[in-house]
């Protein structure tokens, strides 16, 4: 068998594995240095990986799973190998010349998410992959600790983050009446897929290292987002959907409220601005 180490994940390593007769697979494992809790995410990634498959959400098959930190040092998985590529910067072949693939390509982005929110994590066996009791109360109080938890770093002067306690404070006070409890991926956005070279939709969702219960539409507004301004959708190339179009999608795949997604909005921004200040601490 032959190993090759892949391009991409940023926090976690991916490994090719060919057979003597061609056929390939991929091991998904921790870094080098492993994190605290990176051998409780591979086993967390595999799981939500093999319960979902099936409900319409494109992602890799997992094979197999290995619980045992003994066996290479980490706990690990193998998955299937995708095709295609991550939609980022210039697109290839027939994206870059027609704008019926790209709006299709953008629709399947939010088709991937609400087939991910009409899962219901009990059906599945996830209902206790997070804590759904007071995840809306949480979220301020969840991220205002790892933005003070940076104090802890060496050489970190303190947040640059003009207005974060006034946004931290507005969505306390406007926090939205309604939740629905359903499986997140976390961190939803282009650099996370991958897109088939030879028709206009998704081939896989991948690094689910942040999956978990909770509201789904963090994860359409975490997209909105992080694909937003230059290079986004609505700015790359033309074609592409615009924001009210993917919102509407979303909605009519899901059924959830989309009258106002401020609040969401909100908190997306909230929660990258303060992971971004962690990266540069």
């Amino acid at each position: 068998m032959a190993c090759r180490q892949l391009a991409g994940g940023t926090q976690n390593n991916l490994f090719e594995l060919t057979r003597e007769d061609g056929s390939t697979t991929v091991l998904r494992r921790p870094p080098r240095h492993p994190r605290p809790k990176s051998d409780e995410t591979m086993l967390r990634e595999a799981r939500v990986l093999t319960a979902i498959e099936g409900h319409g959400v494109p992602q890799p098959t997992c094979h197999a799973v290995c619980d045992d930190p003994g066996v290479i040092g980490t706990c690990f998985y193998v998955m299937s190998a995708v095709g295609g590529f991550a939609p980022v910067g210039d697109l290839p072949g027939r994206y870059a010349t027609d704008p019926d693939w790209r709006h299709r390509l953008g629709l399947a982005m939010v088709d991937a998410i609400a087939s991910l929110a009409r899962i219901r994590p009990d059906e599945v066996g996830l209902g206790d992959l997070g804590r759904p009791e007071g995840w809306l109360e949480r979220q301020v109080g969840r991220w205002r600790k790892q933005l003070e938890s940076y104090a802890a770093f060496d050489g970190y002067d303190g947040p640059d983050l003009p207005g974060v306690e006034r946004v931290g404070d507005w969505l306390e006070a406007n926090r939205p009446g309604d939740f629905t409890l359903g499986i997140i991926h976390g961190d939803y956005h282009l650099a996370n897929v991958m897109a088939s070279h030879d028709r206009p939709e998704l081939t896989a969702v991948l690094d689910w290292e942040l999956t978990t219960l909770g509201d789904p539409r963090l994860d359409l507004a975490w997209l909105l987002t992080t694909s937003g301004g230059v290079g986004s959708f609505e700015t790359m190339a033309d074609g592409f959907p615009t924001t009210d179009e993917l919102v509407a999608r979303y909605g009519d795949r899901t059924g959830l409220r989309m009258d106002d997604l401020t609040w969401w909005r909100a908190l997306a921004c909230y929660k990258l601005g303060i992971i971004l200040e962690g990266t540069n601490a």
